[in-house]
């Protein structure tokens, strides 16, 4: 079975360059580069096994992304401090959302308007509402992208149509195809980026009702997240040209 790798960075920003890698199950760590072949260098090397590779990276390559715990121990914060991230933020909230449902969502009276196959009564003056538009009027982003199947779940459907509702209140909503995500590599992660500085991860259990939020500080972590930000963001559609292809 192949390995599930992460492209934890690269010191330069072209193709066949150093970089490090991690295995997302049992964390070890894959580095390439240049080969060290010079035999008067590989002669003073001590410990070179049988079949192993010497290779030549950048001291700041491992300094940037290589892994500084062995065991690396999660910063859990319950919900509400969660929600206060999105008062405190200074910049932009970005936040790439992967799942197929989410059974908050379904519990709600829009949810039970929308799957009868009704017009659905959003509410523009609700507390999510009235953030996003204090927080927006002062020139701060709230941006997301959205992962749809093919075909779109009724949870993926019914965030489409709420996504009239978001971008009126201030956020930019945009969607990509799962294909598209995962020919790009995306994590199945739902997180959001603050700041550039930190990221929330949303961890939900087998129901897919969220549990808590990891709040990850690590700048080379942080690095990660925010190069799946700039991909995601750059190849995703505006919601309402995304929902305008999908098929009737």
């Amino acid at each position: 079975m192949a390995r599930r790798l992460r492209c934890n960075g690269t010191g330069s920003g072209g193709g066949g360059c150093p970089a490090v890698h991690e295995d997302l199950d049992s964390g070890e760590v894959i580095v390439h580069g240049l080969p060290l072949t010079d035999p008067a260098d590989i002669a003073q090397l001590q410990h070179l096994g049988e079949g192993e590779v010497p290779i030549v990276v950048p001291r700041e390559l491992l300094v940037d992304f290589g892994p500084k715990e062995v065991t690396r121990v999660p910063r859990i914060i319950d919900l509400d401090a969660f929600g206060r991230l999105f008062d405190n933020f200074e910049h932009t909230a970005w936040r790439l959302e992967t799942r197929r449902r989410f059974a908050s969502d379904e519990a709600t009276d829009t949810y039970a308007q929308f799957a009868a196959g009704q017009p659905v009564e959003w509410d523009y003056d609700d507390e999510w509402s009235r953030t996003m538009r204090s927080q927006t009027s002062q020139g701060k982003r709230v941006e997301r992208v959205r992962l749809v199947d093919d075909p779109a779940t009724p949870g993926q459907l019914y965030l489409l149509d709420n996504a009239k509702r978001n971008c009126a209140v201030g956020e930019d909503i945009r969607n990509l195809s799962r294909a598209e995500a995962e020919r790009l590599r995306l994590p199945a992660e739902d997180f959001w980026v603050f700041d550039s500085r930190f990221v929330a991860l949303l961890n939900f259990d087998d129901d897919d009702n969220l549990l808590d939020v990891e709040l990850i500080t690590e700048p080379v972590e942080v690095n990660r997240y925010a190069q799946v930000r700039d991909a995601a963001w750059h190849f995703a559609v505006r919601y309402d040209e995304f929902a305008a292809g999908l098929p009737e």
